[in-house]
């Protein structure tokens, strides 16, 4: 038997000794900054990261072992984290001068990056407009969500240029002219994450603050297996679910759950991210079944103590509310409701 990555096993001590014991509290506060001190000592912000930089380039199916135990284990944490894997990645990809100036510190984890690009999707709706100003590029618009407001040092802001491009910069994660921050969402999950909507008039980049400048339907293209494809949140939340659940309870749920993980991982591997993706859809969908079956099943268990916010299966089943709109498009949204009605 392989011995399990190194990253995997920081990931288990991390959710073992802090992030699981302490996540009804959380899930009622606020995500403390110490939880991002501890994972960013950890190693874990720089998964996907060149080695060169400071990183692992971990394998892929070590970042989504990972993914599944964060957020098995306190959801909203892994929610602020995983937003640093976008712009690292996109870092990576990347050819200008940002790449020296903040990958390096991104993979070490000496900065904690959010994204802010998911309205891109709403195309050919511009919630996020970009036009070129002098020495670099002005952003109007709004922002619906912002996760790790007051968590992030920087961010990946995203808008659509008037020659239909998706331009990609980073800034600041904090208010500045032309940025201004609304009070943090109360949601019915993820309150803990610090969401809110960005407000921009005028913000300023400068050109060496690009990152990516790409035809929208290109950018596009290359976004749609993401949106397809089954979170690994999904399957460790689930996880989390079943172990609140009597064997007999459990085993049926688990089986489906085995098999449906392994044959969407099996797609995520594929070389071609384009094809099989009506039937990555189609197991995404499934996840979501097989979520909702187990987070009711342990609100049942539990019984009117589920209702306590002090237990376990009223977090959990609130935290898979979240995850069956988070990354949603049009395309997902009906596959599921097409689901969910036949």
């Amino acid at each position: 038997m392989t011995a399990p990555h190194p990253l995997v096993l920081r990931a288990r001590h991390l959710a073992d000794t802090l992030l699981a014991p302490h996540a009804e509290r959380v899930d009622q506060e606020s995500v403390p900054a110490s939880h991002l001190t501890e994972i960013r000592r950890s190693g874990l912000l720089g998964l996907n990261a060149p080695t060169e930089y400071g990183g692992s380039a971990a394998p892929a199916a070590v970042v989504r072992e990972t993914a599944e135990i964060l957020a098995g284990a306190c959801c909203s944490t892994w929610f602020v984290q995983t937003q640093h894997h976008t712009p690292v990645l996109t870092l990576t990809r990347s050819e200008g001068p940002v790449r020296d100036r903040l990958l390096g510190p991104l993979a070490r984890g000496e900065l904690l990056s959010g994204v802010a690009y998911a309205h891109l999707r709403a195309h050919p709706r511009t919630p996020v407009r970009a036009s070129r100003e002098r020495g670099g590029w002005r952003f109007d618009g709004t922002v619906p969500w912002f996760t790790g407001w007051g968590l992030n040092d920087v961010m990946l802001l995203a808008g659509v240029t008037d020659a239909d491009e998706a331009l990609f910069v980073f800034t600041e994660a904090r208010e500045q002219p032309g940025l201004h921050a609304s009070e943090p969402m109360r949601l019915a999950a993820l309150t803990a994450a610090r969401t809110v909507s960005l407000e921009l008039d005028g913000l300023r980049a400068p050109e060496e603050a690009v990152v990516l400048r790409t035809p929208y339907e290109r950018w596009a293209a290359a976004d749609r297996p993401k949106t397809v494809s089954a979170n690994p949140a999904v399957f460790g939340l689930t996880e989390a679910a079943l172990a609140l659940l009597d064997e007999d309870t459990a085993t049926p749920l688990r089986a489906r759950l085995t098999e449906t993980r392994h044959h969407a991982y099996a797609l995520a591997d594929h070389p071609d991210p384009h094809e099989h993706l009506a039937e990555k859809l189609a197991l995404r969908t499934q996840a979501y079944e097989i979520l909702q079956a187990a987070t009711v099943a342990a609100v049942v268990t539990g019984g009117g103590r589920s209702m306590l916010l002090t237990h376990r299966a009223q977090r959990l089943a609130r935290e898979a509310l979240f995850l069956l709109v988070q990354g949603q498009t049009q395309e997902s949204r009906a596959a599921h409701l097409r689901a969910l009605a036949g």
